[in-house]
């Protein structure tokens, strides 16, 4: 069999790029993957999500430069062909390696159509990324295999393998989907909390029966042990055991044989306060022994997943939390505890917030007690609550400052993420709350990160996430969303966060209700 063309997905990506519709564009991966053998379906399943199997390939801009060109007439490029191509140039290394690099992309381009070169090129360097893709790639998965969606992304959400799930699902299909489970030593896909419009309005609409727990300035981690093995992921499933050895310290002493924990870490100085945000990060530098060893970081949890054998993603929160209470039961594991109030009153509930905010953290988040364990933004069982207004956006350009500011890259544009999984949604600029620092690393920064660079500054591919802060928002027939902030300011960047986990346009829109 010669297998799936690579222009079939080509075509498919192109298709999905010019539809709107959710459901359309789940429709159109669908069938390629209906299409595919099972042996073409992981690299199918990755390509259309926007990324290589492979992950990293060590390729870019520069080392495509003038190595398109000269395009086949016909498609003959196999899925199959290509991903062993991928293969090769994962494992190339060492002496020769990049004239060998470079010939396997040369060999590769020279046999892709003109259609074909844009898409490898995009795929290898990332412009393939279209933020919530993934959700949609996984609802094309339910739809090509016949399966519930919801069956689709519990399994995922367990595996952490896009590929992985999708091959489980058209192979085995419902029965073999159903046999994915929690595994210690294995990250699962974290639960996120949406955002909430004020304390009130998020005890109104989870009831009394919720956890009221602070919001930390931190990095979400979550630690597998399995006897003396500790392990640690952040929240894109990215290993960092190495870089936090005080951490896997504090889980190694625990009363129990297998835990899986969920929270947050961060560092703090001789006053018990949090130190800044840009400190906690030091530590989760890509070397994995942390940019700076010496700034000791300290974990809190707030869910408890496994223990000792037993599985409790699926029990209610209140279950959860009762367990993670007993683990954390002696004086000397207390302190790991995530600040919080049960069940707690109006009065007590806005005691928490002020508390939170008094130690210098962000705010609370406010959990329904009757909530399972679930990726994602789905419904609205956790909501963050916070006194000022903050949106995590993709930077998708700069402009030249002027002025003090000239020769720096300065006002950026602000996108946010199409939950539909197309390109961000413009949604304002800002050159507000910028140090000299954040200056001149933004201008040294974004030239790797450049698509084009017009005169007036440079245009980015999706991959840099900023938070900002916000008065709220106004409608605006200026930008295609339909919305602009209002007073948007710069907290921080956040490396901690893929374009993906950016917030929608949707979010943005909420906050024309909410100011």
């Amino acid at each position: 069999m010669a297998g799936v063309l690579l222009a079939s997905v080509v075509a498919a990506s192109t298709a999905v790029a010019a539809t709107r519709g959710r459901t359309s564009k789940a429709g159109l991966i669908a069938d390629v993957l209906s299409r595919a053998d099972v042996d073409e379906v992981p690299a199918v399943t990755a390509w259309l999500a926007g990324d290589p199997l492979q992950r990293r390939l060590g390729v870019g801009w520069r080392s495509l430069a003038g190595l398109t060109g000269g395009a086949a007439d016909e498609p003959t490029l196999t899925v199959a062909g290509v991903d062993t191509v991928f293969g090769e140039l994962a494992t190339t290394t060492g002496a020769g390696s990049t004239t060998r690099r470079d010939a396997l992309l040369r060999g590769l381009l020279a046999a892709a159509t003109a259609e074909e070169q844009q898409f490898l090129v995009r795929l290898l360097t990332g412009e393939l990324r279209q933020g919530a893709l993934e959700g949609v790639v996984l609802e094309a998965v339910a739809a090509a295999s016949g399966v519930p969606a919801a069956e689709v992304r519990r399994a995922f959400m367990l595996s952490g393998s896009l590929p992985g799930t999708a091959v489980t699902a058209l192979s085995g299909g419902a029965w073999a989907l159903a046999e994915v489970a929690l595994q210690v030593g294995r990250p699962v896909r974290p639960m996120l909390a949406s955002p909430g419009s004020s304390l009130d309005a998020a005890l109104a609409d989870l009831g009394a029966a919720v956890t009221v727990e602070f919001k930390l300035d931190g990095a979400r981690i979550q630690v597998h042990r399995d006897g003396d093995d500790v392990r640690v992921w952040t929240r894109t499933l990215r290993e960092v055991t190495d870089g936090v050895p005080e951490v896997v310290e504090r889980v190694r002493a625990l009363p129990c044989r297998t835990a899986v924990l969920d929270g947050e870490t961060l560092a703090l100085d001789d006053d018990g306060r949090p130190r800044a945000f840009q400190d906690t990060m030091s530590r989760f530098g890509s070397a994995g022994a942390g940019d700076d060893a010496g700034v000791l970081l300290s974990p809190f949890f707030f869910d408890l997943l496994h223990l000792d054998g037993l599985d409790l993603l699926d029990e209610p929160l209140s279950v959860r939390l009762d367990a993670l209470a007993a683990l954390l039961a002696d004086d000397g594991h207390a302190a790991l505890r995530m600040p919080g109030v049960r069940s707690p009153d109006p009065r007590q509930a806005a005691q928490v917030l002020d508390d939170a905010l008094g130690a210098g953290h962000e705010g609370v988040v406010v959990k329904a007690l009757d909530a399972p364990y679930a990726a994602g933004r789905r419904g609205r069982a956790w909501q963050k609550v916070k006194p000022v207004h903050t949106l995590d956006l993709v930077v998708l350009g700069a402009e030249w400052g002027y002025g003090r500011r000239a020769g720096k890259l300065s006002n950026i544009h602000l996108g946010a993420r199409d939950p539909d999984g197309g390109e961000p949604v413009m949604v304002g600029k800002t050159f507000k709350g910028m140090t000299d620092e954040l200056l001149a690393w933004q201008t040294a920064t974004f030239p790797a990160h450049a698509r084009e660079s017009p005169p007036w500054g440079v245009l980015l591919r999706p991959g840099l996430v900023v938070e900002i802060a916000v008065d709220g928002a106004q409608r605006s027939p200026r930008y295609p969303g339909g919305v602009a902030l209002r007073f948007a300011r710069v907290l921080r960047y956040r490396p901690d966060k893929t374009p993906a986990e950016a917030d929608t346009i949707d979010t943005v829109r909420a906050l024309l209700a909410a100011t």
